[in-house]
């Protein structure tokens, strides 16, 4: 697995959060203005991304909550994520192009690790033989109250996903961990507010990143 340090030219933003922060939202808003501006973008997301991960996706994202324990969820989307790097992301980063994808390994740490309480080191471990130092160049966390973005998921979706039908705690724990990821990784990670209108939020997504890579 190539470190991101080997992609002299493409870029990986992630952008993480919980469940209706409007992420898929804005990556298309970020894809359009980088592309404004000449650079080539792929947009994919996790679970999935790739042929055999978007398999993978439909047994994580689909059935009842308990479906799975923490420890299978986390070997499933790293499998899911090895394939989606190796077919889709590390492809486009070599031929130079900027990479946004909504979710990535944060999402494991604060779903399956804090939210569902799987210990931090076994996710280190599991990501340390899936992936090596592959990291995004540049993650994006979408912040609101969870009961903001459970309203906006219900208002989007016509059938909650696993995740969405967990209860409240759940959502608190998983708003927590993002924003602890946030203060271990601060010269990877930007905390947005995803509060306000869709142009509001990407302006200051758009700051973020032309401050943060030099756009």
């Amino acid at each position: 697995m190539k470190s991101r340090q080997e992609n002299q030219f493409g870029r990986l933003i992630t952008l993480e959060g919980g469940e209706g922060a409007g992420k898929s939202t804005q990556a298309r808003r970020l894809a359009a203005a980088l592309k404004e501006r000449g650079h080539g973008v792929v947009m994919t997301r996790e679970p999935g991304g790739s042929p055999g991960a978007e398999d993978v996706r439909k047994l994580l994202v689909e059935g009842e909550p308990g479906r799975w324990s923490p420890l299978s969820e986390t070997l499933l989307l790293f499998a899911a994520r090895v394939d989606h790097i190796e077919r889709t992301i590390g492809p486009a980063l070599s031929a130079g192009s900027w990479v946004i994808c909504d979710r990535f390994s944060d999402s494991t740490y604060a779903y399956q690790g804090v939210a569902r309480g799987l210990a931090r080191e076994t996710i280190r471990r599991i990501e340390a033989v899936s992936l090596g130092d592959f990291k995004p160049h540049l993650t994006l966390i979408l912040d609101l109250p969870p009961q903001d973005g459970l309203a906006r998921a219900t208002a989007r979706d016509a059938v909650a996903s696993r995740f969405e039908q967990f209860d409240l705690a759940f959502h608190d724990r998983l708003r927590q961990a993002f924003l602890d990821l946030a203060r271990r990784a601060p010269e990877r990670c930007a905390v947005i507010d995803a509060i306000g209108s869709e142009d509001e939020v990407a302006q200051r997504i758009w700051m973020t990143v032309a401050a943060r890579l030099k756009v």
